[in-house]
C-alpha cells in the first residue's frame, strides 16, 4: 500500500483502534441494531371478523339481549352452522364491523326479552362492545349502532326449534 492510502485507510474500532481502550468491547445499542422497542416494529392488522366475533360475544353477555339478528338471518345461519365450511360463524351473526388501521366502527343488530327497557339493553351493550373491543384489539370504537329488529314473546316458541327424529 502507498503512503498516501495508508494515511487515508480508517483505523479499525474496536479492541487496539483509537475508539476503544485496549482490551475492551464496543457496545452498540438496541436502538442502533433494530429501531427500538421490539413491540413496536412492523404492523398489526386484525381482520372485521375477529372483530365482529368479540363484539357479538359481548352483546350477548347483557341480560336482556335475546338473541343476534333478524329472523331471517338466524334461520338461514342455522342452515349454515349445519353445513360443513359455512360462511359467517354464529358468534359474529347479526355484527357488522369495519375496520381501519386505528378505529372501528360496529353495527349490531339485536332481540330484546320482552319486558325490558330497550334503551338499558342498548346503553348496556354498546358500553360492553366498546369495552371489550378496545381491551382486546386496541382499536378505537368511533361508534357503535344498535337496530332493535324484534322482540321475544315469552309465549313464542324458538325460531330454531330442536330437531325430531323420525
Amino acid at each position: 500500500m502507498s503512503d498516501t492510502a495508508e494515511r487515508n485507510r480508517p483505523e479499525p474500532s474496536g479492541p487496539g483502534g483509537k475508539d476503544t481502550p485496549e482490551g475492551a468491547t464496543r457496545k452498540t445499542s438496541p436502538a442502533r441494531r433494530g429501531g427500538g422497542d421490539p413491540g413496536t416494529r412492523g404492523r398489526t392488522t386484525i381482520a372485521d371478523g375477529v372483530v365482529e366475533k368479540i363484539a357479538g360475544l359481548a352483546a350477548r353477555e347483557v341480560v336482556g339481549v335475546h338473541a343476534m339478528g333478524s329472523g331471517l338471518s338466524r334461520t338461514f345461519g342455522a342452515v349454515r352452522d349445519r353445513v360443513p365450511g359455512g360462511s359467517k360463524s354464529a358468534v359474529a351473526r347479526g355484527v357488522k364491523a369495519e375496520v381501519g388501521e386505528v378505529q372501528t366502527a360496529l353495527d349490531l343488530e339485536i332481540v330484546v326479552d320482552y319486558g325490558v327497557s330497550i334503551a338499558d339493553v342498548a346503553r348496556a351493550v354498546r358500553e360492553n362492545v366498546i369495552a371489550a373491543v378496545e381491551r382486546m384489539t386496541g382499536l378505537e370504537v368511533v361508534e357503535v349502532n344498535i337496530a332493535v329488529s324484534d322482540v321475544k314473546l315469552p309465549d313464542e316458541e324458538e325460531d330454531e326449534p330442536e330437531p325430531r327424529l323420525q
